[in-house]
């Protein structure tokens, strides 16, 4: 049998959340270990936020060749070059993943490869190595689901958009949230045409509902087919190759050349072994954590997307490191605050949410208590441009103070300026105090501190 190797924290999992936590653990002095299957950097840099980001930045330069002939400039746009791009990207992920190797590395965290089991002791096995520690934190994520219907596999899931070798022409998207939108965008930006397919009537159904309307009506102004209601049943393929999608009720959804299922992720638990020391999940396999990230095993934590709350990178760090702070910072009440988070859609144009919807502060509060403010407009930006969106923004307000407890905005600019306007909503800040605020002239922004 193998000798154990003793560790004060085991890290399972070298996501963002995963690798922030060691990082910040070892920095207190503890000696930490930590294990990953696959690259350094998990979702979020590999085949999540980072990859995703830059390709959204390609859309708006396509975007930004169309609108500036408007502002006089003779340029033309002659074909997006896209395995150039692609290798550029992933030469840029993979320069992550070894700024993220050499950071462990500095921090004396100890780093081996491979697929990690839970055993009682608490004991981490990987292979022929076996881990003691008092402490355990799993942070293994989560991973894309494919609908369990005939013909599933023939379409793509998000992992496997980033290994694209050309452009579709015709793509339909199913789903209606964060990734089934911003790669609607992202295609139809590059040049795709793109059909977006979902179960209910509207978008973005966890969001305020302004939001998920005002992209409605500007994906069909520029072009985007949505097609609501619908239940996929079936996908299926022809002899040339074209993919077709059936549904439950409607005529079937066809020909396309690629299919991308945007149907929403799922924890990765598979194999750990976590019944084996007694860490429970819910019916959906999500970690169960309280406050303080700890699961019902004693000594074993989780945070991040394999719990299921906030599937945020910066949550899954600013949870893990706060894990570290109590755990060997001695800050004995360290944990993270798991309310007014905001959070950015890369949409076209993006979007920006923090705080309470219209809705949910009704239910929370009454109606009666609650009073909404809202602007629409045309940036300055497109005062120039035949491509007119519309920017529409919201404030939700409670109580005879109106304390702001939730800011929506939808617009060019939207993903940089939610996060002064977060720590506003964080702070407490009342209506009051948006309209004591002198406004930025001329921008979009200062639409939140004018409104009446």
């Amino acid at each position: 049998m193998s000798t154990v190797s003793p560790f004060d924290l085991v890290v399972v999992g070298g996501g963002s959340g995963g690798i922030a936590t060691a990082r910040r653990a070892a920095s207190y002095g503890a000696k930490v270990a930590l294990i990953e299957a696959g690259r350094l950097g998990g979702t979020c840099v590999n085949v999540g936020c980072v990859p995703k980001k830059i390709f959204w930045c390609a859309g708006n330069l396509s975007d930004a060749l169309r609108d500036a002939r408007q502002y006089g400039f003779e340029v033309e746009a002659r074909g997006f070059d896209w395995n150039g791009f692609r290798e550029r990207r992933d030469a840029y992920i993979a320069k992550l993943n070894g700024i993220y190797a050499n950071n462990l590395e500095r921090s004396g965290v100890f780093v081996l490869e491979g697929r990690a089991q839970l055993a009682p002791g608490p004991l981490v096995v990987v292979g022929e190595r076996r881990l003691s520690a008092p402490h355990v934190l799993v942070a293994v994520g989560g991973h894309v689901k494919r609908p369990a219907l005939p013909g599933a596999e023939l379409g793509l899931t998000s992992d496997d958009v980033f290994e694209l070798r050309e452009r579709p022409e015709r793509i339909l998207i199913v789903g209606a949230g964060y990734i089934a939108v911003e790669f609607a965008g992202i295609f139809h930006a590059l040049g795709s045409h793109v059909t977006l397919a979902y179960r209910s009537s509207s978008l973005l159904r966890h969001f305020d509902a302004m939001l998920g309307e005002a992209l409605s009506d500007e994906m069909l102004r520029q072009g985007i087919e949505l097609a609501p209601h619908s239940v996929p049943c079936a996908l299926e393929r022809d002899a040339s190759g074209r993919l077709t999608l059936q549904r439950e009720a409607g005529e079937p959804l066809g020909s396309y050349d690629a299919v991308l299922w945007a149907i929403g992720r799922q924890p990765s638990t598979l194999g750990l072994e976590l019944e084996s020391v007694g860490v429970q999940t819910d019916p959906n396999g999500n970690i169960g954590v309280d406050d303080y990230q700890n699961t019902s095993a004693r000594g074993i934590y989780s945070i991040g997307d394999v719990t299921g709350r906030f599937e945020l990178t910066p949550v899954a760090i600013a949870a893990g490191r706060r894990l570290a702070d109590r755990l060997f910072g001695g800050q004995l009440d360290a944990k993270l605050d798991y309310i007014d988070i905001p959070t950015v859609i890369f949409s076209h144009p993006p979007i920006g949410s923090v705080g309470l919807s219209e809705a949910d502060a009704s239910a929370r509060f009454g109606a009666e208590n609650v009073k909404v403010y809202a602007a629409r407009f045309t940036n300055l930006y497109h005062s120039l441009t035949e491509h007119k969106p519309k920017t529409s923004m919201k404030l939700v307000t409670v109580g005879p103070e109106e304390r702001v407890v939730g800011v929506h905005v939808f617009g060019l600019g939207a993903d940089e300026m939610l996060q002064g306007f977060a720590v506003a909503v964080r702070m407490g800040a009342t209506k009051a105090d948006f309209d004591r605020t002198v406004a930025i002239h001329p921008t979009a922004a200062e639409e939140l501190v004018t409104m009446r």
